[in-house]
């Protein structure tokens, strides 16, 4: 599996058909893929557990995948972070995969952790997923990536799924560092709180995508310090890259 090719298969899938049944081979498979995840922040603590989706008030997929995570720092980011590499990996076996907020489960804490939000999954075919990704909803790249270096990056990232397709990630960039922030307000139907703690969660999302077409574009970088705060955006982090302007523009 090439993780990257899957930024471009990976859909929201909303309709399960019940006739289509996970293996225990296919769950045991998603167990251990769970171990392998990478955290963006090492320090905090998480678990996960997979119950069956009528366990909790998600009412979709055969399967829902829950994030519970220590209450302190950017454990959002991390969670998001960590739970779209399974987003992709779901992508690449064919398992459909909805990331689902507003749905609670049997158990809100988890080994002394909180409950932060669940994907839900099940067997899918492969007409079921993405065959045009530029047909996906987007904002203009100029909108989001501000500077002309990276392009090829920012013409993938931009697909990078967020709660309610409000896409809040806004990227400065200069020839060797990439600075992302967090707009501090997006439209949606839902209060400004509840928006925030989804768009935190986009932002590990979108994090762990960028990552991945940095490292596809053969480029070196090292995450670091948040950027100085911009009117009406929230930093999140920054990016050095490695090689020189000449080599990447």
């Amino acid at each position: 599996m090439d993780a990257y090719d899957m930024i471009f298969k990976r859909k929201s899938v909303r309709r399960f058909d019940k006739a289509l049944k996970l293996t225990e081979e296919e769950l045991a498979a998603i167990g251990e893929k769970l171990k392998t995840l990478v955290p963006y922040n090492g320090d905090i603590r998480t678990a996960f557990r997979i119950v069956p989706s009528s366990e909790t008030g998600c009412g979709r997929g055969e399967y829902c995948l829950l994030a519970y995570s220590e209450a302190k720092g950017d454990y959002l980011l991390n969670t998001g972070f960590m739970l779209e590499q399974m987003d992709i990996y779901f992508a690449s076996v064919n398992i459909g995969a909805c990331w689902h907020g507003f749905s609670k489960p049997d158990m809100p804490v988890y080994d002394g952790l909180d409950f932060v939000i669940l994907i839900a999954f099940g067997k899918a075919e492969e007409k079921d997923f993405r065959r045009d990704y530029k047909k996906a909803s987007r904002k203009d790249t100029e909108t989001v990536w501000q500077g002309d270096y990276f392009k090829n990056v920012a013409e993938t990232v931009k697909y990078s799924p967020s709660a309610c397709n409000s896409q809040p990630w806004r990227v400065k960039c200069t020839a060797n560092k990439i600075e992302l922030c967090r707009a501090a307000s997006v439209f949606s139907l839902f209060s400004k709180a509840k928006m925030a703690y989804f768009n935190n969660i986009d932002m590990g999302i979108f994090s762990y995508i960028l990552e991945l077409c940095l490292e596809h574009e053969g480029l070196e970088f090292e995450r670091g310090g948040i950027p100085e705060a911009a009117e009406g955006l929230i930093p999140i982090a920054s990016y050095t890259i490695k090689q020189q302007a000449e080599q990447i523009q």
